[in-house]
């Protein structure tokens, strides 16, 4: 691996948590891996239960989140989930693993009226529609990885590194949706949800429900 590579999960929890509604008592936290993004989130909301259907995964979670996350090790699409009762449903790099018809409706019934989902996900490539955000994309890693790796060096926190778990989480080497595609799916079944490409090699997905 690259001592230049960079976490692009790790970069966009911010962009997600900037989605979160107010107020924000409950998160759901769909294919938490190792549980990073549900520890950054049980610093600000009450609880946050996390699922994933690795074992694996889960057993690094349950090891490495605070007591006001619940781990779960389950399949959301099998997993009985309350209806109504989410402020925010959450996901990183999970969405693309699954079938946006199936999996959409089920979170939609899980979060309350108001609620957001909010999700970042892989597109498959597009070049002839996205070949400027590609582009950027090559030019801006290595750049950031240069900037990150230096700010590490000094001691200014973990800026993006590679998670340690990064070689056992599941990975998708060939997502099935262009954003196009995504946008198309999402559209009929969350009106209103924006979707939108990313920069580093993700597309979000934002949706509030109607109160």
């Amino acid at each position: 691996m690259s001592k230049l590579n960079w976490s692009h999960n790790a970069y966009y929890q911010r962009f997600l948590m900037r989605q979160l509604p107010t107020p924000c008592a409950r998160v759901l936290d769909v294919g938490c891996g190792a549980g990073g993004f549900a520890t950054e989130l049980a610093r600000c909301v009450e609880h946050v239960d996390a699922i994933d259907r690795s074992a694996v995964m889960i057993d690094m979670a349950k090891q490495a989140v605070p007591e006001n996350v619940r781990c779960m090790l389950g399949d959301v699409l099998e997993q009985p989930l309350p209806d109504r009762t989410y402020d925010a449903i959450v996901s990183i790099s999970t969405l693309h693993h699954m079938s946006l018809d199936e999996v959409l409706p089920v979170l939609a019934r899980a979060v309350r009226p108001g609620g957001v989902i909010a999700a970042v996900a892989l597109p498959r490539p597009d070049l002839i529609r996205e070949l400027p955000v590609e582009l950027a994309a090559t030019i801006g890693h290595r750049v950031f990885g240069i900037v990150f790796r230096m700010l590490r060096a000094r001691g200014r926190g973990s800026w993006y590194a590679v998670e340690a778990t990064h070689d056992v989480m599941p990975v998708v080497l060939d997502p099935p949706l262009t954003t196009r595609q995504v946008r198309a799916q999402v559209a009929a079944i969350l009106p209103g949800a924006r979707v939108r490409r990313l920069v580093f090699w993700r597309y979000s997905l934002v949706w509030r429900k109607p109160a």
